[in-house]
């Protein structure tokens, strides 16, 4: 009963990894390292444009809550 068992895990782990590369799972192994120690601040990267307005300069900023009074 343990051998069918294992067959069966082996063949479903098999397939996972299968489907897993030729989905592109594997494709960019380094593009998330490299993407999270850009500086996402930066004013001349298309689409940024949070980091173009001047700190404090948030016209339409809420008041803060009671809560965050204290």
């Amino acid at each position: 009963m343990l051998i069918p068992i294992a067959l069966m895990l082996v063949v479903i782990i098999g397939g996972a990894l299968f489907w897993a590369i030729r989905s592109g799972q594997y494709e960019d192994m380094e593009g998330p390292a490299y993407r999270i120690l850009m500086d996402d601040d930066d004013p001349l990267i298309p689409g940024n444009e949070d980091a173009r307005r001047p700190q404090g300069s948030d016209g339409d900023a809420e008041p803060p809550r009671e809560d965050d009074r204290r």
